[in-house]
């Protein structure tokens, strides 16, 4: 009897973005909410080229910092109709959008609370798994500075990598810029999860 091999691994894209497009994901409330945002960027590869065909996910608490998931015991109220969960697919140019609203603070380990921050799940073609990061606010410098995930990354520019810059000429609603990097000299912070 003779043995198989081993399949060789495969890279997640270039064809996910096709079967992962829905409409509408990209907002998690609608664009006239009273606390609405917009979160912006656009995802590089290596060389600084931006990626048409990648798939960026994320996952926050509301403002309240209450998570729609049974694991958060916390008494913050939850907000009907926001699960916190959203989707973007990249267009030619590389440019992702999410309208969301700025979570608030959730606990950390021990008695630590957390910046507000999004969890980000990035997937892209060439890449053999999927990357994972966080988005902070940098007009949340005091509870940036107080927490534990962003204190862990000693390398100012690296923490920098973490960081949506504020854009206080945006018009209707407030709006962030977050650029990713998937690698080379500005890569963005990815974290082992």
């Amino acid at each position: 009897m003779s043995k198989m091999g081993v399949t060789a691994s495969q890279t997640v894209g270039p064809f996910l973005s096709i079967a992962m497009r829905s409409e509408g994901q990209e907002y998690l409330v609608p664009r006239n909410s009273k606390n609405a945002i917009k979160i912006q960027g656009i995802v590089y590869d290596g060389e600084g080229t931006p990626v048409p065909d990648a798939v960026i996910e994320i996952w926050q608490a509301n403002i309240n910092g209450k998570y729609d998931h049974p694991e958060d015991t916390s008494d913050n109220e939850l907000i009907e109709g926001f699960s916190g969960f959203g989707r973007s697919c990249t267009n030619n140019e590389g440019q992702f959008f999410f309208v969301t609203q700025k979570p608030g603070r959730v606990n950390g380990r021990g008695n630590s609370l957390q910046a507000p921050h999004l969890a980000v799940n990035i997937l892209a073609r060439g890449m053999l798994k999927q990357q994972v990061t966080r988005i902070y606010f940098s007009d949340e410098v005091q509870s940036n500075a107080e927490d534990p995930v962003l204190n862990q990354i000693d390398d100012e520019l690296e923490r920098k990598t973490l960081i949506a810059n504020f854009n206080p000429n945006s018009g209707l609603i407030d709006e962030y810029e977050f650029h990713i990097c998937l690698q080379g000299e500005n890569e963005t912070i990815f974290f082992d999860v």
